[in-house]
């Protein structure tokens, strides 16, 4: 197993794509908002505003290295944490916010004096270095004139202020004033890191699930590899099964040989017995071979038995070129020959002879072993203890491990006479892709 299967963690890249996703929302949904309240989407406020959602998400990011602590953690500790710790996070991000809009927070006019103005219609508003707010009204309209023959003299007219319009002045206390002005800046800013803060909960709540889902997608890694190793250990033990059960047939074979004088055909076997395990040997059990492989194999196979059963022992192979190259497990053949060299050219004196026989059918490839011998006595299956009972096992479970229900083993009395064995796998399967425990 590898170790980056020990701690999981939420990579880098989806890490930084909730937070553009997350600021990206928020750019779009205050736009919408201000369009909607009439505020007038100028390029000087969305330019701030992108920049607000840039600066927000790199500070946010900063803080991923302290998430990533709280991985392991228990939940109540998780939730703690989280809403103690967005608190000054969230006031952060508005400072930040409160600093990129400070210099065009409301639209402002320079008196002449260089204090500020701002016009409601007809009446400005302004306040002076003396933090005074002046009031400048609209001139007040003329008085109707009187009739020639009213006696009663116009009343005198008010002093017009400079500029022609009335004007009153509240006189301010300059530090209440200075006081005021921080106050309310502060309540913006309070204001602002109190949406700020559901906004920090929110990704903290997706960076979460994020986890939670990495941890979850480890898990099944890990589930992969537990049962592929458990399937790569199964089929080491079955095909392990065929080569000690092999050899111990023919160590017999060659004994006899030896006890028979004939020694010539001990030393060939013993040569052909030599490449056969070193072609078996030499490579993963586990691993797939080309069916011509594997039957090459068997055809070393038929080479040692026919020095004990020179006249008796007779072989017929027909592959089709159609799944000359298709993959099936090595050695799957093997405890089929074994069976029918055993129970057929064994237990007669007259010629027999072994067929191996491949061809495909729509999706699965068919490959038969089947022989002309006596066959199976009252029709009853070759006993288990005789040793049938466990080649065929083999075979199945071997086929079972390898490819689960997809592939079959019949086997049974052929109608002209002898015994047949037919596989049935997927001509299309790829080679068993299992790691090393």
């Amino acid at each position: 197993m590898t170790d980056a299967f020990s701690t999981p963690r939420v990579p880098a890249r989806l890490v930084l794509l909730s937070l553009a996703a997350l600021w990206a929302c928020y750019f779009i949904v205050a736009s919408l908002r201000g369009a909607v309240m009439g505020v007038e989407l100028a390029w000087p406020i969305l330019s701030r505003r992108l920049t607000i959602c840039i600066v927000s998400m790199l500070i946010m990011a900063a803080v991923w290295p302290l998430l990533q602590l709280l991985d392991r953690r228990s939940g109540p500790v998780r939730l703690g944490v989280v809403l103690l710790g967005a608190l000054p996070l969230s006031l952060l991000l508005s400072v930040v916010n409160d600093a990129i809009f400070a210099d065009i927070e409301m639209p402002m006019l320079h008196s002449e004096d260089g204090g500020a103005v701002v016009k409601t219609g007809n009446v400005k508003i302004s306040r002076d270095e003396a933090g005074n707010i002046l009031v400048d009204l609209p001139k007040a309209p003329p008085p109707p004139s009187l009739d020639a023959d009213d006696d009663d003299p116009a009343p005198p007219s008010a002093p017009a202020q400079p500029g022609g319009d009335a004007g009153v002045t509240i006189h301010a206390d300059k530090s209440a004033a200075a006081a005021d002005s921080v106050m309310n800046q502060w309540a913006a800013i309070a204001d602002t890191a109190f949406g700020r803060y559901f906004l920090v909960l929110a990704w903290v709540a997706l960076y979460f699930a994020l986890a939670k889902a990495e941890a979850a997608r480890l898990a099944e890694r890990r589930e992969g590899e537990y049962r592929r190793a458990a399937e790569a250990a199964e089929l080491r033990s079955l095909r392990y099964q065929v080569n000690p059960h092999f050899l111990f047939n023919t160590l017999n074979s060659l004994s006899a040989l030896v006890m028979t004088g004939r020694q010539d055909d001990a030393e060939e076997m013993i040569q052909t017995l030599s490449t056969f395990y070193r072609r078996t040997l030499s490579g993963d059990p586990t691993n797939d071979l080309s069916l011509m492989d594997e039957i090459e194999l068997q055809q070393l196979y038929f080479a040692i038995e026919a020095v004990r059963f020179p006249n008796r022992l007779l072989t017929h192979i027909d592959i089709d070129e159609a799944v000359r190259d298709a993959k099936v497990p090595g050695m799957i053949l093997q405890p089929l020959i074994e069976n029918s060299v055993k129970y057929a050219v064994a237990a007669t004196q007259k010629p027999v002879t072994i067929s191996i026989e491949a061809r495909r059918e729509g999706g699965q490839m068919v490959i038969a072993v089947h022989d002309d011998g006596p066959g199976e006595s009252s029709g009853q299956h070759r006993p288990a203890h005789q040793g049938c009972g466990i080649g065929l096992a083999n075979v199945r479970d071997r086929l079972r491990a390898r490819y689960g229900e997809s592939a079959t083993i019949t086997y049974g009395t052929s109608p002209g006479g002898g015994f047949a064995t037919i596989l049935r796998m997927p001509f299309d399967a790829r080679p068993l892709d299992i790691g090393h425990a």
